[in-house]
């Protein structure tokens, strides 16, 4: 076990707020947008959800670190065994209390040896409730980490505008299949910055998955079915991603049999905009596992697990499109489909990992649809 640093840090926000701790994680100042995230457990899952890239990601349970970190191991079809992505996408992480020491069965080290491993600063000590009730109150704001020996050193970031998604997002194309399947169902995969698990949960239902970057026009493809991913950051900024699913959704239209699609959070974003609706930044996000959501009409409520900044304004959706799913804490669209064609999308991540896993039906639903 590596000797902690106990340099001081000052994580200062955009604001002029200052909160004091030290540091446990790798020795460098960062800048970036600072959002909390209320789940219990998970950090190696959401250290690795490319939907954090960016952001300095502040944990509101107290005590981290306690069950290590599973090694960080590839399976031969390139997913990762234990976590989402090949690597850490979180800028840095704030906690309350760090503990040095880890017991699991599966641990491999401990989470400030994976930190200093892969780059990534990490803060302890940090007043995370009063941090979180400060979010709360403004919004989420941008940050930094600054070493309080290095005051001069001082990063800069923006997030604003910041098109993560292609940062994220695989550069070629690339396929997933169970070995030993004789002509599978295709599902395109378009990835925003896709967590590992969405991959996992497709495969294992038995299809084919095409995984293509985010602005490759998979209408040239042969395929079943089209599946919208997961990502990090502002869906303005990827119109072309867009514009491919409009030109999806248009040439499907006219059919007595359309191809079903299906989106998970960055994907019900992306569907939405080309629905025709506007997307609006919530205050300060949804990012937790204890998240409650009602399928519209009906009394049917799921705890579901989120990670997203985001929402669509339902209101602006044009003709034949309805909400889906509600968050029952705030009110916000957590889903949307069509009201006559196999196109539905949710806000929320059905393959959860970690969290809840109340609705992975919804992968279910949507393989169903596969003619």
């Amino acid at each position: 076990m590596t000797q902690l640093s106990m340099r001081k840090v000052t994580l200062r926000l955009s604001d002029g707020t200052c909160f004091h701790g030290t540091s446990f994680g790798y020795e460098q100042p960062v800048a970036g947008e600072v959002v909390f995230n209320t789940a219990m457990m998970g950090y190696p899952e959401s250290l690795t959800d490319p939907s954090y890239a960016g952001q300095l990601m502040a944990l509101t349970y107290p005590l981290v670190g306690n069950y290590g970190v599973p090694a960080f191991s590839m399976e031969a079809d390139g997913l990762a065994t234990f976590m989402e992505s090949d690597r850490i996408y979180a800028s840095a992480i704030i906690v309350s209390d760090y503990s040095e020491r880890y017991s699991h069965w599966n641990a491999h080290e401990s989470l400030a040896e994976w930190l200093k491993r892969e780059h990534i600063p990490g803060i302890t000590g940090i007043d995370t409730r009063a941090l979180t009730k400060c979010l709360r109150e403004h919004g989420v704001m941008m940050g930094q980490i600054i070493f309080d020996d290095e005051p001069d050193n001082l990063p800069e970031a923006t997030y604003e505008g910041v098109n993560f998604v292609d940062e994220v997002s695989c550069k070629e194309v690339i396929t997933y299949r169970q070995e030993g399947l004789e002509n599978p169902k295709k599902v395109v995969l378009l990835d925003c910055g896709v967590k590992h698990n969405i991959i996992r949960c497709l495969v294992r239902r038995g299809v084919e998955v095409i995984r293509v970057p985010w602005d490759y026009d998979f209408n040239q493809l042969e395929f079943d079915g089209l599946f919208l991913s997961n990502g990090p950051g502002d869906p303005n900024t990827c119109d072309i991603a867009v514009q491919h699913i409009r030109k999806f959704i248009e040439a499907e239209m006219p059919k007595q049999e359309s191809r079903p699609l299906m989106g998970i959070c960055m994907g019900n974003q992306l569907l939405g905009k080309a629905a025709g609706a506007t997307v609006y930044k919530l205050k300060y996000g949804h990012r937790s596992h204890n998240q409650p959501v009602r399928m519209v009409g009906t009394e049917r409520c799921f705890i579901t697990t989120q990670n997203h900044g985001y929402a669509v304004d339902t209101e602006t959706l044009m003709p034949g499109w309805e909400p889906y799913f509600v968050n029952m804490n705030d009110g916000s669209n957590e889903g949307i489909r069509h009201t006559s064609k196999p196109w539905f999308s949710a806000q929320f991540h059905p393959e959860a990992c970690a969290g809840p896993v109340d609705t992975e039906f919804l992968f279910d639903d949507f393989i169903a649809l596969l003619k």
